[in-house]
């Protein structure tokens, strides 16, 4: 099995080398796409420095256009049988692969999200935040008659045929909701394992809001109605 792994990154110098080294060292993955979103901290620096590595690929984006924009660009370059997405924060260990990809190995699943909220060890969340991720996770299980804990992981998991198959358009924070929406919609039932998390704080570079949520919302109707 071939496991491509895509990293957006966007404004990440100090922790993009960390988790590229990270991944790295799982001696699990083919490929590690990483796709730089108009990054202008510095990030681009570090990056160019790092392309070329065995297993490393960097692809720019001239402008920031977006999480869903910067996933799509990966996932249409990528060459693996099977897909990771990767956050390029420190919030989600690539030391949970092993069991990310347990399921698929196993043939019980096409695809696989790390739940937050499944008795993994955690850093403590914040509450309104983690209000919003359970009130728009119960509106995706009601929407698509489902029992996800987490719909808004970073750690998403897929087949190349279903990622074939996804024809994703959200640019922003709409890509958790539209990718969940899309892979239930292909009848696929998503199989949850439990992660570890280490969230962080706005200071430390936490870039998703309140405001977001209405974003999500309007996603998950939006891809329930038409489709």
């Amino acid at each position: 099995m071939k496991l491509s792994v895509i990293i957006p990154c966007y404004n990440e110098r100090t922790t993009i080398q960390e988790i590229v080294q990270q991944v790295r060292a799982t001696g699990l993955v083919h490929e590690i796409i990483v796709v730089d979103d108009g990054s202008t901290d510095g990030t681009r620096e570090i990056l160019k420095a790092m392309d070329g590595q065995p297993g490393v690929r960097l692809i720019l984006h001239e402008t920031n256009r977006g999480k869903g924009a910067a996933v799509r660009t990966g996932l249409q370059n990528a060459v693996g049988d099977v897909m990771l997405v990767q956050d390029a924060d420190l919030e989600y260990d690539p030391r949970d692969y092993p069991a990310l990809l347990k399921p698929i190995q196993e043939g019980r699943a096409k695809a696989v999200y790390g739940s937050r909220f499944l008795g993994g060890p955690r850093r403590a969340m914040f509450f309104w935040h983690m209000l919003g991720n359970r009130f728009l996770t119960l509106i995706t299980n009601l929407l698509f008659d489902t029992i996800l804990s987490d719909m808004e992981t970073c750690y998403k998991v897929f087949t190349a045929d279903i990622a074939a198959n996804l024809d994703l358009k959200s640019s922003g924070w709409g890509f958790d909701p539209e990718i969940t929406a899309k892979i239930l919609r292909q009848g696929v039932r998503i199989y949850e394992v439990p992660i570890s998390y280490t969230g962080r704080e706005f200071e430390e570079g936490k870039k998703i809001g309140w405001w977001d949520g209405f974003t999500v919302l309007w996603t998950l109707i939006k891809y329930r109605v038409v489709g």
